[in-house]
């Protein structure tokens, strides 16, 4: 899938764009409203349902094809519903809806069912899916459609300074990065739809060409997204521009994806808050293609690369760090010595979160001011504000007028007297809840490809074959949501999985209860260890082999050396005591060494900012003297809760199997639920 942006600068096109997107929202709320009813109708009938479920849902419609149906018949009661909306789209929009009602109706593979259908937001409401076109049919895709090609916006764009020998996409891609390829305006002139006759290469009983009238699909040139509209609409096609990248830098990526229209295949119009865009929505076109993904030359070199080093490696995750030890999948210290790396946040990372959290946390304040000063019938006086008119009632001044209450809204029977959705909002107020989801969206995203370039550095050094506990990252965000917020050690270890796959290998998950890894240590001996216990100590006066060091890479060691008889059930996982034993003593002269000490913290800076850029010493405009004083004094750490118990069942150990388990009853149960630190 490729994103493309779409210019909707005209105010007319623009106006037509909002208006389908607010007829479309009619539609999605009206199908789900029926669903809901429907549903709980389903539910209620528990004599019908009893005697035959599919009978009951064929008689109350609760069908793909039942909704498809409703849809038709909101488009068709509706007259200014064709003036926007098509058939199709609604069909489209139905079977979206119909995906939450399955997923509720019918439970998946582990018996857990969705919750019932709700209806949405107004905001939520992002995306208009549109119709796949069809391979078999020729000309045949009846709602967004992708008309022009590469080449031709590529001639019609060009940047004066470009050579002229650079006539395809190919030899853009060829250019430095840094090369302008296009000079496209500032407002993209909407294209008209192609005239005249194109002849068809036949020729009739008189000898005479035949000749067809011209449509979008003979249009080559720019590259543009067009809407056939409405049935009733006498406003022509809607057709949006598309502004592509003008560097050569990202060619290879245009090229990839945009060079063969025939594996073209479906078009999604999707919207996203920008509160600097007219009208506070930029507009993109999610293009489905049928073809793989692309892969930059660089990083299809990486990746080969990291497929034969021929190493195998554990990981261990927790609320602060990641940790990831490695050794030669052979065993013998002479193909490689042992890796361990640790992610963590550094020091201006911290600094850089702290005032992102800080902003984000003026801004939630701003808008709750702006919310009650335009709706201060809603607020009750703050309790400061009530002594206040107290102490002017005694003596004897005329009360004040609070122009802002600062106090609990007003409720009747634990509700608000007045629904949230009818308050006055005020345009600075929609303003800045733009620019406070653009943040949000900005800074998932930077989070995102942090872990995605952490993931591919540590495959790159680790290899592709890895083994992870198998731990609910819900339980850690239950207990330390912000912490794990800054790490976000799911979205590291899913991007790790992905990167892994890629690679030609996989991240292997292996239970908890079957390892409990955080409790063994490499000798083979049971160290029991407390969630806050973070150094890891098998004592020689107790037996043990004396190796001392951090838990995470301990225990992340322990992974590389655990085996599952079947790769997609992770209760199969066991821990191979006799790898693991002579592992550490093959490796002994770097792996106490590598384990004990601490590690420099690794990570993909998210962006270069001021804030970043700032030392951790350095005091923040209107920060507070407290949070001056400990800026720089002690690294960060989350706070403890006790152990939280891991996800799945336990399993149960086969008679015949002599091995010893010692499933893991009240300590380290999970990956992402450790404190980085002692």
């Amino acid at each position: 899938m490729i994103r493309l942006p779409l210019v909707a600068d005209d105010p007319g096109t623009r106006r037509r764009v909002e208006l389908l997107f607010g007829a479309m929202w009619q539609v999605k709320r009206a199908l789900q409203r029926d669903a809901r009813a429907v549903v709980d109708a389903y539910w209620a009938g528990d004599v019908r349902r009893e005697r035959d479920a599919k009978a009951w849902r064929a008689e109350l419609g609760l069908s793909r094809t039942g909704l498809e149906h409703r849809a038709y018949a909101h488009v068709g009661r509706s007259r200014w519903l064709g003036d926007h909306v098509s058939k199709a789209l609604a069909m489209h929009q139905a079977d979206e809806v119909w995906i939450g009602v399955a997923r509720h109706l019918h439970p998946d593979a582990s018996g857990r069912r969705a919750g019932r259908p709700r209806t949405g937001s107004w905001w939520e409401y992002t995306r208009i899916p549109g119709r796949a076109r069809s391979h078999t049919v020729e000309r045949k895709w009846e709602t967004f459609r992708l008309h022009g090609t590469l080449t031709g916006h590529l001639n019609a764009f060009r940047h004066p300074a470009l050579p002229g020998h650079i006539t395809t996409p190919a030899q853009a891609a060829a250019l430095p990065p840094g090369t302008s390829v296009l000079a496209q305006p500032r407002n993209l002139p909407a294209l008209s739809r192609p005239t005249g006759c194109i002849p068809t290469g036949a020729v009739d009983d008189r000898e005479r060409a035949r000749t067809r009238v011209a449509s979008w699909f003979d249009h080559t040139g720019p590259l543009s997204v067009v809407f056939a509209s409405g049935p009733n609409s006498g406003d022509g096609d809607l057709v949006l521009p598309v502004r592509l990248p003008q560097g050569a830098g990202r060619w290879s990526y245009l090229a990839h994806y945009l060079s063969d229209p025939a594996g073209w295949h479906k078009v999604d119009l999707v919207r996203r808050r920008d509160a600097t865009a007219p009208g506070g929505w930029t507009y993109e076109a999610h293009l489905m293609v049928l073809t793989p993904g692309y892969a930059s030359p660089a990083t299809r070199a990486r990746r080969i690369q990291a497929a034969a080093l021929g190493r195998v490696g554990g990981v261990d995750g927790n609320v602060s760090n990641l940790a990831v030890v490695s050794f030669p999948a052979s065993g013998d210290p002479d193909h490689g010595p042992v890796g361990v790396d640790t992610i963590t946040l550094t020091e201006a990372e911290q600094h850089a979160l702290m005032v992102r959290r800080r902003k984000a946390k003026g801004r939630q304040r701003a808008l709750d001011r702006s919310r009650r000063s335009a709706n201060p019938a809603q607020y009750r006086p703050s309790r400061r504000q009530q002594q206040r008119d107290e102490r002017r009632h005694t003596a004897g001044l005329p009360p004040r007028t609070t122009a802002t209450p600062a106090g609990p809204r007003r409720t009747t029977t634990g509700k608000p007297t007045q629904p949230y959705c009818r308050d006055q909002l005020s345009n600075s107020y929609r303003t800045l809840r733009a620019r406070h989801a653009m943040a949000a969206a900005r800074e998932a995203e930077a989070k995102h490809h942090r872990a995605k370039k952490t993931a591919a550095a540590l495959v790159a050094v680790h290899g592709p074959n890895l083994t992870i506990e198998d731990c609910d990252i819900r339980t850690g965000f239950r207990l330390w949501g912000r912490a794990c917020s800054a790490t976000t050690p799911g979205r590291l270890i899913t991007a790790l999985a992905a990167e892994c796959t890629a690679t030609g290998g996989r991240l292997l998950r292996a239970s908890t209860f079957t390892t409990a890894l955080s409790q063994h240590c490499l000798c083979g001996r049971r160290v029991p260890k407390s969630l806050r216990d973070r150094v890891h100590h098998c004592d020689p006066a107790g037996g043990g082999c004396g190796l001392r060091g951090d838990r995470d890479p301990v225990s992340a060691a322990l992974a590389a050396f655990t085996t599952l008889a079947n790769p997609h059930d992770p209760a199969t996982a066991r821990l191979d005591h006799a790898r693991a034993r002579a592992a550490q003593i093959l490796f002994t002269p770097g792996l106490q060494e590598a384990l004990s000490e601490s590690t420099a913290p690794k990570s993909a800076p998210s962006g270069r900012t001021r804030a970043a850029a700032r030392t951790p010493e350095t005091s923040i405009p209107g920060q507070r003297a407290s949070a001056r004083r400990n800026a720089g004094s002690a690294p960060w750490q989350p706070r403890m809760r006790p152990d939280p118990r891991p996800s799945g069942p336990r399993p149960t150990p086969e008679r015949h199997d002599r091995t010893p388990h010692y499933p893991e009853r009240h300590h380290g149960y999970g990956i992402a639920l450790r404190r980085h630190g002692p």
